[in-house]
């Protein structure tokens, strides 16, 4: 395990596998780097794949309570492409990972080579059908993994990963640091900003996803200019785990978009 250190002195942890061009995750709110898991391990095949875990979160420290904003929070990002000896990286971000992430393309824009946002949007907007479902969100803040799975995954695919789908909900962090993290992720608006994004963008999105609705994905696809959004058929808010077919759009687009 290797650490990073974020402006206010907060060691954010952070691991590499596999050979490539560099692909940074960021994982969605009180996250863990774990909760990739096989994604993190079919996308080593062709990338050097980074992971860590947000500040607050599994073996990183909580740091400063006013850095927990996802712009801020992108610059920790940065800071762990710093110490893996990363100029730039394709950049894959899922839920508010990808709020993070579209700060990351903002602010950074010379260390995103590609950009992918799953499940996730540019913040609240004012028209219908872009609010959680409110059984959803009354899900979300339970923290309880038996009303949460079905919001992210397909039952048969949980049935056959059963470790896998108990790892992504399992990642270690106080209730301190979870409520910060909902901020954070409720609190982003980069909607007068994602203009500036010059990244090629895929933007991957379920079209039963109940915690970011699809209009969400549809708002970015106008936001960011030349930007691709695939709708992915039945899937929900964990589509970056349980539609493995994922795995090869991503590495078409990068491998067209990102030379």
């Amino acid at each position: 395990m290797n650490f990073a250190v974020a402006p206010d002195g907060a060691e954010l942890a952070w691991t590499s596998e596999g050979d490539g061009e560099p692909m940074l995750l960021i994982a969605g709110q009180a996250t863990a780097m774990d909760g990739w898991g096989p994604t993190a391990k079919l996308l080593s095949r062709s990338y050097r794949v980074i992971r860590f875990d947000h500040r607050g979160i599994g073996r990183s420290s909580k740091g400063d309570a006013a850095r927990y904003t996802t712009k801020l929070m992108a610059g920790d990002a940065a800071e762990v492409l710093k110490a893996a000896g990363v100029d730039v990286a394709h950049v894959y971000g899922h839920s508010m990972g990808g709020r993070v992430a579209q700060w990351l393309a903002i602010d950074y824009p010379e260390k995103v080579r590609t950009l992918v946002l799953a499940a996730t949007s540019g913040g609240q907007w004012p028209g219908e059908g872009t609010d959680p479902a409110k059984a959803a969100l009354q899900a979300l803040v339970s923290g309880d993994m038996d009303r949460l799975v079905p919001l992210f995954f397909d039952e048969d695919w949980v049935r056959n990963n059963p470790e896998a789908t108990h790892t992504f909900f399992t990642s270690h962090a106080s209730a301190w640091a979870k409520a910060r993290h909902f901020k954070a992720s409720r609190e982003h608006d980069a909607w007068s900003r994602l203009g500036d994004i010059k990244a090629p963008t895929l933007i991957i999105h379920g079209t039963r996803d109940a915690l970011t609705p699809l209009p969400n994905a549809v708002l970015l696809r106008e936001h960011i200019c030349r930007s691709v959004l695939v709708r992915v058929p039945g899937a929900g808010h964990g589509l970056h785990l349980d539609h493995p077919e994922t795995i090869d759009w991503i590495r078409q687009f990068v491998a067209k978009k990102g030379a």
